[in-house]
């Protein structure tokens, strides 16, 4: 029963994912949109579907790419007692997603919006500890900033007629209120894909088994926030927002990509390759590049799949390490394995014909002879060249024989349920790109540049590579002493972990002592003792003498009635 739940789903998903993507590009052929809507409630509410390519597509995207990682958490969870949960949870997840994506109603959403970030809670914290406890509360509450800005832009276009976004695009107008629902929507898809500053949760959320992070960190989760505002991009046009956007996004890139440099852990590696291409995704929609942004969305879903399944099989074959000081010279023992890593860290780079080239290297033109500013421009070619030096460094450290050898006897990746998803993937990290290039962008265009544009993103890359030899061959240990704190604050995401869960020592002793001297000292006598000890008991024993029917209290109350008699 455990191991066939997964291979159902396996084939249920999978046939799902074909028939959304030939429907898909039957709508796109024929530039069609179908609109479902069902009435309940006598007329006062109303549930909406919207059928277009876009929505077609990513869904498919989405369960195609699900369908694989539950065969492959057939391998890789076939020992774990709770896989049937596992797997419910798992579709739980993707029906949430996909109750998004169909949605163009603000309160539907918020229902797929609340679904994601309830399951991925419950998925985080799968393994029980206090590591994954605590990744699973910072999750929940960066994401509850989100859920709290869609109710109230929910709040706010209660007044304009209904909640459907899409009857606003022709509407638009300057009016404050817009600018504040655009303000709150922008709010939360950054919250949902983690850009800055909000991006501590989502290295935390490596807590989570493997194959939900290939299932969370690519296509699902991360990518809600991108999808969200994809939708709103019409209203994201011509505010002021898109220039914080734009800015917050470039940070994030740098920022991620320069802790990826820094970082051992092999999943917050590739946790900070996502982080740096959600910035590049929201650098796109900042600037008005919506298809372009959708098109980046869908190539980096498919290798970075691949990208986390592939880590998976190399954390379980090394008995959980995940340090990638100790896993030189894997090429010989798990080969097929290795092999479909390289090919998604070279369509990662930008490699040409691969899935990622299509997609980045028409960013990087169409953004060269944009309206960028130098700041913005300077830092998204160095995010770039970052995003080589680390991808560089995995080969380099990971794969070659130099370095420490991976100290295990025998590996397996033989299972006949890894081999297929696995190639599954890599057939889509090679193809993909081309195949949705052709079908998305059928007429081609001409981008002209100068000498020096057209060869910055090269330079950039042969710097990254630069950068990865240096820091491959040069023993950092020589000089991280001096620079330790340097490398501290570069590695931690300029701790921002630090700050968003608040476990500082300084703040946990402090709150300690407030705890013990306020909660548990004066403010306790002077409320909580002080009411009980000083009123309550008084007056309970004042009641109680007045009860013990004296004659002294009868004389008392019949003289004093008495007077306020003869004095009225």
């Amino acid at each position: 029963m455990k191991l066939n739940v997964c291979v159902f789903s396996f084939f249920v998903l999978l046939f799902l994912s074909l028939t959304m993507m030939v429907t898909g590009l039957l709508f796109l052929v024929e530039v069609s949109v179908v609109m479902v809507e069902w009435e309940f409630f006598l007329g006062e509410m109303f549930f909406i579907i919207l059928l277009d390519w876009m929505s077609l597509l990513f869904l498919g995207f989405v369960s195609f790419i699900s369908s694989m990682v539950l065969l492959y958490s057939n391998w890789y969870m076939g020992s774990d007692e709770n896989l049937i949960r596992f797997v419910i949870i798992v579709l739980l997840f993707v029906f949430s997603m996909g109750m998004m994506i169909l949605s163009p109603n603000l309160v539907s959403i918020l229902l797929g919006w609340d679904g994601l970030g309830l399951v991925s809670y419950c998925l985080v914290i799968y393994y029980q500890n206090f590591r994954s406890n605590s990744a699973g509360m910072l999750t929940a509450l960066s994401n509850r900033v989100g859920d709290v800005a869609l109710l109230l832009g929910i709040a706010l276009m209660f007044n304009m007629g209904g909640w459907n976004f899409m009857y606003y695009f022709e509407l638009y107008c300057s009016d404050g209120v817009f600018w504040i629902i655009m303000f709150l929507v922008m709010l939360a898809g950054m919250t949902k894909s983690a850009q800055i500053p909000f991006s501590a949760w989502l290295p935390a959320a490596m807590a989570a088994p493997t194959p939900v992070s290939a299932l969370v960190h690519s296509s699902t989760l991360v990518t809600a926030g991108v999808y969200l505002l994809i939708r709103f991009s019409p209203l994201l046009e011509g505010v002021m927002w898109s220039d914080c956007l734009l800015f917050f996004s470039s940070l994030t890139m740098f920022m991620s990509g320069l802790g990826a440099n820094f970082e051992c852990d092999l999943k917050k590696i590739i946790a900070l390759s996502t982080l740096s291409q959600l910035g590049l995704m929201m650098v796109c929609l900042s600037l008005g590049l919506s298809m372009i942004s959708f098109f980046h969305l869908l190539t980096h879903a498919l290798f970075k799949s691949l990208l986390f399944l592939c880590a998976g099989v190399v954390i379980h074959n090394l008995v959980d390490c995940q340090d990638i000081r100790m896993m030189g010279g894997l090429s010989k023992l798990i080969p097929f394995t290795m092999v479909c890593f390289n090919v998604s860290n070279l369509a990662l780079c930008g490699m040409p014909f691969l899935a990622g080239f299509y997609s980045k290297d028409l960013i990087l033109e169409l953004l060269g002879g944009g309206v960028l500013s130098v700041f913005s421009f300077v830092l998204l070619m160095f995010s770039t060249g970052l995003t080589v030096s680390y991808t560089l460094r995995l080969l380099f450290i990971s794969v070659s024989i130099y370095g420490e050898q991976a100290k295990v006897s025998s590996m397996n990746e033989s299972s006949l349920y890894l081999n297929v998803s696995m190639a599954s993937l890599v057939f889509m990290s090679i193809f993909g790109g081309s195949m949705l290039m052709w079908m998305i962008f059928p007429s081609p265009h001409m981008i002209c540049l100068s000498f020096f544009l057209k060869m910055s993103a090269l330079f950039c890359i042969m710097f990254g590579m630069w950068l990865s030899i240096t820091l491959k061959f040069f023993d950092l240990s020589l000089y991280v002493v001096w620079v330790s704190g340097v490398v501290s604050y570069f590695g931690s995401m300029w701790f921002m972990p630090l700050i968003s869960s608040g476990s500082g020592k300084g703040l946990m002793f402090y709150g300690d002592k407030f705890m013990k001297v306020g909660e548990m000292g004066w403010l306790e006598e002077l409320e909580g003792k002080f009411v009980f000890s000083y009123f309550m008991i008084k007056f309970t024993l004042f009641i109680q003498w007045i009860q013990n029917n004296l004659i002294s209290v009868f004389t008392f109350s019949f003289f004093f009635w008495s007077l306020i008699i003869f004095l009225s």
